[in-house]
């Protein structure tokens, strides 16, 4: 079944301290957006890619889709404020709202199409899924920097993205947290409001997201293990 996928570039990244946005920082030589981009680009199911972005990235955004070949780019729409309105503005940029939609973080580049695939089939028949992994390290509650408790982890999950919806469904949970001014944390937290179910589809737990340098470390772990491997 074929989607649509929204990708939020527009955040400036801070806590990279690269001095600029982290999606234009290297990984093998190639842009991470491009990584990022790529995984979509050469995915048959998906039929466009709408980027949200900061007007300052723009011109050398257009650039590298140019320079890496990356067509299914449909529409470069203005980033907001929160990532929940970037979301948004992607969102209407769409067209029809009977299809699926993914929302996609710009510094995941390391999503498999085999589980874009798993989730867009199960947004298709629930209305909406999301893919996490299982919790591996033992949760605790704190008061203050005092243990309060220790959270059962059996039914923890981590959250990544992407996140799939029926477009039509994610339009009314953006509309129902407009009108009460909730900001969520990610789509699955605005649309449960609606409310409205969600499933979970296992991930990959080298789907991480770049957030600080050491990130960059793990990543170059993660593209040499592909190559070693294959997978």
């Amino acid at each position: 079944m074929t989607y649509q996928v929204i990708i939020p570039a527009a955040g400036q990244g801070k806590r990279m301290g690269a001095g600029k946005n982290k999606l234009l920082l290297t990984l093998e030589g190639v842009p991470v957006l491009i990584h990022t981009l790529k995984v979509f680009e050469d995915d048959a199911e998906c039929s466009g890619i709408i980027l949200a972005i900061h007007h300052d990235d723009e011109e050398e955004f257009r650039a590298l889709l140019n320079t890496y070949g990356i067509r299914k780019v449909s529409s470069l729409v203005k980033g907001g404020k929160e990532r929940q309105d970037s979301v948004y503005n992607g969102l209407l940029a769409v067209g029809s709202m009977d299809g699926i939609v993914l929302v996609h973080d710009a510094a995941r580049p390391f999503i498999k199409q085999g589980i874009i695939h798993e989730l867009v089939d199960a947004a298709s028949k629930e209305g909406g899924a999301i893919v996490a992994v299982p919790v591996k390290d033992t949760i605790k509650k704190a008061a203050g920097k005092l243990v309060a408790e220790t959270v059962e982890r059996s039914s923890l999950w981590s959250v990544q993205t992407p996140q799939a919806f029926r477009a039509s469904v994610l339009l009314e949970a953006h509309n129902k947290a407009a009108r009460e001014q909730f900001l969520g944390t990610d789509e699955s937290s605005i649309v449960e409001r609606i409310p409205h179910p969600v499933s979970i589809i296992e991930g990959d737990y080298d789907n991480i997201k770049l957030t600080t340098p050491e990130d960059l470390y793990f990543a170059e772990a993660i593209l040499r293990k592909r190559k070693e491997t294959g997978v």
